[in-house]
């Protein structure tokens, strides 16, 4: 068992490598880099150079290509002492053309040259555009190097930074004595509530460990899951940020701050961050904080996308299995009976019908005759909001639960082992639940992790359809916008769930029936 789950797992994770591999390839060298602009408002108000300086910079962050001005790598220059400020500011000054270009400019400007194209960069040098002697907006002068990043390196540097450890150098900057503190009593409560907490000074979280009220009441930032950063469906914030956060407004309570000020206020101080002179930047931080760890998220009355599809997903994975099962045993025990025939009805009408179809006539029925809410509202109170979309996305399923069932058993009812159970003197009953039942319910129990997990990948047409605010519509409206951290982290977290799905279903068979082993033996 061991060496089966150990082989498994290995295959499984050259899978997700492979896919996440294919889906970098089809981003990043079939489609057209030009097409990330599409839904950019602020590349349309660039002109002239300013605009190819603009797409440079998108590429590199979108993980196109790395990308070097000219005056970022005289910075460098200046900050390791190998040239003088005022070298730095005169060798910065390039001339509208090359040859206008001073004696310091032009010898710096020639080893930029020399020192990109020997490490197979592209030195580009866009000249000033003039309107007579005047320079148009956007038209200034400009010098970088720039080189597409290989598939092989875009993978490795996706993977090694998967996971992102946090430790007492990660703040460069951060005052006081670097360290890690444990308390038991927590200082966002005012010290006087028991809540163990460790907190650290230099690090890039304030709280590494705490504990609070919300699930799973014990919480870590010493290692933090890094899926790929959005740039337009959620600009700036990871894929799995995305997917975790809460949604909806804001939850106020009185807070008191490091200062001892009080206030009511939505912010989490236990999920404080580091930024370099943020608290002399803002006067609001200096009345709240007593250093640089100002940037916290706020705390809100909803759950995220991956929350909302995940308790709709898996209330109506209970509900499917909890009416398909004894639907698929009732057709069965009544094979080509009344029930055996409606049932059938519904399953040919379920799997004829498309789904977009039916969904929007349960959605007409719901609200018409049930009067139950067609739209999803994060600030209802109502728990009524979540029977259609559960109710949608569970007729599907309870069809093919009912339906396989009932193959599967009609089956084993015809085999020869139930005729001699009948004449070994077992009863109906004996052999419907010794026997029957138990032999065709282990295909079913195959299926269980992937409904499980698979819950929380969302529902793309429920969603849409009710206004979910979930995370199965995220994928879709990443490729529409071509957010590609997005796109590759989404993938990525899909195929993780995938692979695991597939390795759980197999352990469960094996428990359910003895008769499954992973083990071989020698002959």
């Amino acid at each position: 068992m061991g060496k089966y789950l150990l082989k498994r797992i290995l295959h499984g994770v050259v899978s997700i490598i492979l896919v996440v591999t294919i889906v970098m390839v089809l981003i990043y060298s079939m489609l057209d880099r030009e097409q990330v602009f599409s839904a950019d408002s602020a590349f349309g108000r660039q002109a002239s150079n300013s605009r190819v300086v603009y797409a440079y910079n998108k590429w590199e962050q979108y993980g196109y290509l790395d990308y070097v001005p000219y005056t970022d790598w005289l910075n460098e220059l200046a900050r390791n002492g190998e040239i003088d400020e005022k070298t730095r500011a005169g060798a910065a000054t390039i001339g509208r053309k090359p040859e206008s270009d001073s004696k310091l400019a032009g010898t710096y400007v020639e080893r930029f040259t020399e020192y990109y194209e020997s490490q197979g960069y592209e030195v580009i040098r866009l000249n000033a555009v003039l309107n007579g002697n005047k320079v148009i907006n956007g038209g200034q002068q400009q010098l970088f190097a720039t080189k597409d990043l290989p598939l092989v390196g875009r993978v490795w540097k996706y993977f090694t930074g998967l996971v992102e450890l946090d430790n007492i150098h990660k703040a460069d900057e951060a005052e006081g004595e670097r360290g890690l503190t444990f308390t038991l009593y927590d200082p966002v409560y005012g010290g006087e509530k028991f809540a163990p907490a460790i907190i650290g000074n230099g690090t890039l979280h304030k709280y590494l460990l705490y504990v609070d009220g919300q699930f799973p009441f014990v919480h870590q930032n010493f290692a933090t899951i890094r899926l790929g950063t959005s740039y337009t469906v959620n600009q700036g914030v990871d894929v799995a940020d995305t997917m975790s956060r809460s949604q909806g407004s804001y939850t106020l309570r009185t807070m008191t701050f490091p200062t001892g000020h009080a206030e009511d206020s939505a912010d989490d101080l236990h999920t404080a961050t580091y930024l370099l002179d943020s608290r002399e930047a803002n006067t609001l931080n200096q009345e709240r904080f007593t250093d640089d760890y100002t940037v916290v998220s706020t705390v809100k009355n909803g759950f995220s996308k991956l929350g909302y599809s995940f308790v709709i997903g898996i209330l109506a994975v209970i509900m499917s299995y909890c009416l398909g099962l004894p639907l698929g045993v009732l057709c069965a025990l009544n094979k080509d009976r009344l029930i055996d025939k409606l049932c059938m009805i519904y399953t040919v009408f379920i799997i004829a019908v498309p789904s977009l179809a039916y969904i929007f006539l349960f959605k007409g029925i719901g609200g018409s005759v049930f009067k139950l809410p067609t739209t999803f509202d994060m600030e209802s109170t109502s728990k009524l909001i979540f029977v259609l979309p559960i109710v949608s996305l569970a007729l599907p399923s309870i069809a093919n639960l009912m339906k396989w069932l009932r193959r599967y058993m009609v089956d084993q009812m015809s085999s020869d082992y139930v005729k001699f159970a009948r004449s070994g003197g077992l009863s109906e009953g004996e052999i419907f639940s010794k026997h029957i039942m138990k032999n065709a319910v282990i295909p079913i129990v195959h299926g269980i992790p992937a409904s499980v997990l698979g819950a929380m990948t969302g529902a793309i047409i429920t969603e849409r359809v009710y206004v979910v605010p979930g995370a199965g519509n995220l994928l879709t409206e990443a490729i529409n916008k071509f957010d590609n951290g997005v796109i590759v982290g989404v993938t990525l977290f899909y195929a993780v769930l995938s692979v695991t799905a597939v390795i759980l279903g197999d352990v469960l068979m094996a428990t359910v029936d003895p008769r499954i082993s992973f083990s071989t033996k020698d002959r």
